[in-house]
C-alpha cells in the first residue's frame, strides 16, 4: 500500500497542507495521515499513527524531505524505524528513494543537503535580522494572536466553544482586506493563559 505524510509547521499553514494532500492522492496515495506542526516537535502524533499504522512492504510517500524531517539524523531515525517494518520511502521532490542501496545512498545525501541549505537559510535571516535591528528597522514578528485576546475572551464568556471563536474570528478582514487568520491552537492558549479572567 501507498501511504500519503504530510505535514506544515503551524495550523496557519492550511494552503500548504492542502497542496501537499492534493500531490500525495495524484501520486497514489491510498492513505494520508496529514498534521500541522513542527517538525522538530517532540509531539507528532500522525508521524507516529503512520509509522504504526505502515506494513511490509508499503510505501510511505512525502512531497519533500523537509515534510517528512528538518534533520538528517531525524531522517535517519525515520527510515530505521520504517526500514525495520520492511517499509521504504519515496519522496516526490526531488523523486528519490530509498528503496535499493544505491537509492539509500543518494536518499542520505540528499537529506544532508537538504539540512546544510535549512541552515544557510537561517544563518542569512539571523543575519539580516541583525542588520536590521542595528540599523533600527526591525519590528520583528508581530503577534497578531495575543493581539486579539480581548475579542477571544468575550466570545469565550459569552458561551462560544474555541473551535467556533477561531472560525468567527478568521472570517474577519484586516485593514488591507486580508483575513484576520487565529488558529484554534493560538484560542486555546489564550483562553488558558487567562484562566483567571474567565
Amino acid at each position: 500500500m501507498d501511504i500519503g505524510y504530510a505535514r506544515t509547521s503551524t495550523l496557519d499553514q492550511t494552503y500548504g497542507l492542502d497542496a501537499q494532500l492534493k500531490t500525495l492522492k495524484t501520486a497514489g496515495a491510498e492513505k494520508i495521515f496529514s498534521e500541522q506542526v513542527s517538525s522538530v516537535d517532540a509531539n507528532r502524533p500522525e508521524l507516529e499513527a503512520m509509522i504504526e499504522f505502515a506494513r511490509h512492504g508499503d510505501t510511505v510517500i512525502c512531497s519533500k524531505l523537509d515534510r517528512l524531517a528538518r534533520s538528517v539524523a531525524g531522517m535517519v531515525k525515520i527510515a530505521e524505524r520504517l526500514k525495520r517494518k520492511g517499509v521504504s520511502i519515496l519522496i516526490l521532490d526531488p523523486h528519490i528513494s530509498n528503496r535499493t542501496p544505491a537509492e539509500e545512498l543518494t536518499f542520505n545525501l540528499l537529506s544532508s543537503i537538504a539540512q546544510f541549505e535549512r541552515q544557510i537559510m537561517l544563518e542569512r535571516q539571523r543575519e539580516g535580522i541583525a542588520r536590521a535591528k542595528g540599523e533600527g528597522k526591525f519590528q520583528g514578528r508581530q503577534k497578531t494572536a495575543m493581539a486579539r485576546a480581548d475579542e477571544v475572551l468575550k466570545l469565550y464568556k459569552g458561551g462560544m466553544k474555541p473551535d467556533a471563536i477561531a472560525a468567527q474570528l478568521s472570517a474577519v478582514t484586516g485593514k488591507k482586506g486580508k483575513p484576520m487568520n487565529i488558529s484554534a491552537r493560538s484560542v486555546y492558549r489564550i483562553i488558558a493563559e487567562n484562566r483567571e479572567a474567565v
